[in-house]
């Protein structure tokens, strides 16, 4: 039996290059991890059935689940004879479809996770590969980076410092968005694609700005949903140094100076959030693991 933590992830910036003819869209994006994370518990069985139980009632509990598809892409690749059953027992923190990389992150915590239970017979970049037809995110959480700008769909990765000098605060509105959806209704312009592109070309090895907050997406589901740029602007009344969507939503998150009292800004935000709509409010922090 192991378990394992699956941290959350924002885009400090995110910018759409173009559409593939496989569906997919070429970005570039600066993420990293934080320490607000699901948990899961990985055990063996005898009866070579993969099982996963969750406490979150949102969560499928069928082939459709993240987590289920990384361990039928771990033994179809490793030994279908040497097939064990898998009960996965999965406890949910991080919201469902809200732009933090929840589902990547548990799909990948199980790859790494069978990886040690069968003494690594794969290597980080042969985990990757297993993940990538799994989605974009899952080689992020795969590898070792807290922090990396991610090329491609999301699979090729530059490590990048570590952006640990701020606190997160993590406004989710209680709805959730769906990544295809966001992603059809996203129109490539003449001006996207000119952009320059801060926080992800230039050097990924230096400070971070809050000015360098970017996200191309943001345009598409705010328009449909309002209550986000709302959202931005009371973290940013309340004293955030940035503010942006991360992902394709409808989480905002907020960067706030490490060295001030946070709490006084947390009374605040959660007053004047109360007077628009029901929200999860999350404080956490750069995860630094691996």
């Amino acid at each position: 039996m192991i378990r394992l933590c699956a941290p959350a992830k924002v885009n400090l910036s995110l910018h759409v290059i173009q559409k593939r003819d496989d569906g997919y869209h070429e970005l570039i994006s600066r993420m990293q991890k934080l320490k607000l994370c699901d948990w899961i518990e990985l055990r063996l069985t005898d009866d070579q059935q993969i099982t996963i139980i969750c406490d979150d009632k949102k969560v499928p509990s069928d082939e459709t689940n993240l987590a289920v598809q990384a361990a039928l892409s771990f033994y179809k690749t490793y030994d279908p004879d040497k097939k064990r059953g898998l009960a996965i027992e999965l406890e949910k923190n991080i919201p469902v479809a809200a732009g933090l990389g929840g589902g990547s992150s548990d799909g990948a915590a199980v790859l790494k996770g069978l990886n040690k239970l069968y003494n690594y017979p794969f290597s980080e970049l042969e985990l990757i590969d297993l993940a990538r037809p799994l989605g974009a995110d899952l080689a992020f959480f795969v590898s070792k980076n807290s922090a990396a700008v991610a090329y491609g769909i999301g699979d090729r990765l530059t490590q990048a410092n570590i952006v640990d000098d701020y606190n997160y605060l993590l406004i989710n509105p209680c709805f959730s968005v769906s990544t295809k959806w966001v992603y059809d209704n996203y129109r490539l312009t003449k001006k996207t694609n000119e952009f320059t592109l801060c926080g992800s070309q230039n050097d990924v090895k230096k400070s971070f700005s809050a000015e360098e907050l970017y996200n191309d997406l943001e345009q598409v589901t705010s328009v449909r949903y309002p209550v986000i740029d709302k959202v931005k602007k009371i973290l940013l009344a309340c004293g955030a140094a940035g503010s942006l969507m991360s992902g394709s939503g409808p989480t905002v998150f907020g960067l706030f100076d490490k060295k001030k009292d946070s709490e006084k800004a947390i009374k605040q935000i959660s007053k004047r959030l109360a007077e628009i709509g029901d929200f999860r409010i999350f404080s956490t922090c750069a995860y630094t693991g691996a």
